[in-house]
């Protein structure tokens, strides 16, 4: 299994750098069942990743010659092994044996001489690579030039803090379904479990795991006891505060966590509607809602085309979480490093004001809407609102930091990055 498991992750390494394909589409597509030999993979698939730049900066310093395109899957064995020379707790013979031996499994069999003696070599010359690397900064810090300037531009205190969360692993973090148990309740349960975990200071519905585990190992996951949620993704419900009786609409919902999270802190709405373009992905909405025991309705369609699923009723609280550059969730899809381009912060930022401007209308006066992003950039959040400000009259800012919104940066108290602003219409 050592060389037919590390081929998987060459071929899923090579499906995100050479084609561009989200490397959990691309997880989703294999067949490793056993859960060791799944969790193995899943490791070396998002650590390659996650260290793609400096994995690829050192294979440009160990070969003598650089690959051609069409030898793909050989870069990516390459990344593969050396990623698990690094970061993994495989012994290093065990790890060159395996990556040398998926060679053939991939038809690569000519190359097996070339990535053994590239293996070797990085280990005979680690220490000498990694004082040259201090001068490559694309290396050392495994982001791209582009997106280090970007990171630095808009976070300038927090740029260094938000290069290092960015290649950590993700925390687990914990939604309490609060019809269900509390907190303290749960956080009992998890002790008798042998499961460590603790309170988060805000908000009150969030617990963060000492180590992730799979849900299945979560007592009363299956019975909607708790959702796997970022912490700052659960400021969504509280900042929306839907009162009994309402209409709510979740206008970009899937997977549906904070439409889940608006129902269960508050059960007595008249209305949650969770609208999402993606078919697919809205019945993960709909499962969340039957594993979670709420009630609410979804629709496919485009949160910018009312026409097409509106039935005309305005809407008390609106959420927005709009589509985005991601920036601030880099540690959970490393892939973003490598998938997203600079022209790419445009094109989002026109969705979202296309979105704001299509919703708006919807509202009640004196209702709400709450716009979320998961990134950092001031273009899609800061200057979006300040943009929509201007150009409507019966919109103002409130809630958290008033004056422009609330942005939390990627490993700010262990939480993903996000930004928040509260919309009331006059």
């Amino acid at each position: 299994m050592g060389a037919e498991l590390r081929s998987v992750a060459a071929q899923i390494n090579a499906a995100v750098i050479a084609n561009g394909v989200s490397v959990d589409r691309a997880l989703e597509d294999t067949a490793i069942e056993a859960p060791r030999d799944a969790a193995l993979l899943r490791a070396i698939s998002y650590g390659s990743l996650r260290w793609h730049y400096r994995l690829q900066w050192q294979c440009d310093q160990l070969l003598t010659r650089p690959l051609r395109k069409r030898d793909a899957i050989l870069g990516a064995l390459l990344r593969v092994g050396l990623f698990q020379l690094q970061w993994l707790r495989i012994p290093d013979h065990a790890a060159v044996s395996a990556t040398v031996a998926a060679a053939e499994v991939v038809g690569a069999a000519g190359a097996k001489s070339l990535i053994n003696a590239v293996l070797r070599r990085f280990l005979r010359e680690r220490a000498a690579l990694d004082e040259r690397m201090q001068a490559a900064p694309e290396a050392l810090t495994s982001h791209p030039a582009w997106l280090l300037g970007v990171i630095e531009h808009e976070c300038p205190d927090a740029a260094a803090a938000i290069v290092a969360a960015n290649n950590q692993p993700p925390p687990m973090w914990l939604r309490i379904n609060a019809l269900r148990t509390n907190r303290a309740a749960y956080l009992q349960l998890l002790a008798s479990h042998g499961i460590a975990a603790q309170a988060a200071h805000e908000p009150a519905t969030a617990v963060l795991l000492e180590q992730p585990r799979p849900t299945a190992e979560l007592p009363g996951y299956a019975d909607g006891l708790v959702s796997v949620q970022d912490a700052a993704a659960q400021f969504a419900a509280g900042y929306l505060q839907p009162q009994p009786g309402q209409r709510v609409l979740d206008a970009c919902a899937a997977p549906g966590g904070k439409s889940a999270h608006i129902l269960e802190s508050c059960p007595q709405l008249d209305t949650l509607l969770a609208i999402d373009a993606d078919a697919e992905r809205l019945a993960v909405v709909e499962a969340n809602f039957k594993r979670l025991g709420l009630v609410g309705r979804t629709r496919c369609g485009d949160a910018g085309q009312p026409a097409d699923w509106w039935d005309g009723k305005p809407f008390d609280r609106i959420l927005l979480d709009a589509p985005c550059s991601a920036l601030g969730v880099i540690r959970r899809h490393p892939d973003i490093k490598v998938l997203r381009r600079p022209d790419d912060l445009a094109a989002v930022a026109a969705q979202q004001a296309r979105l704001l401007a299509a919703l708006w209308p919807m509202l009640v006066p004196g209702g709400r809407l709450v716009y979320a992003t998961c990134t950092i950039t001031r273009r899609e959040n800061y200057e979006q609102i300040e943009k929509f400000l201007h150009a409507t009259g019966d919109a103002v800012l409130s809630g958290p930091d008033s004056d422009s919104g609330r942005q939390i940066c990627p490993g700010e108290a262990n939480m993903d990055g996000f930004y928040y602003a509260c919309l009331d219409k006059r």
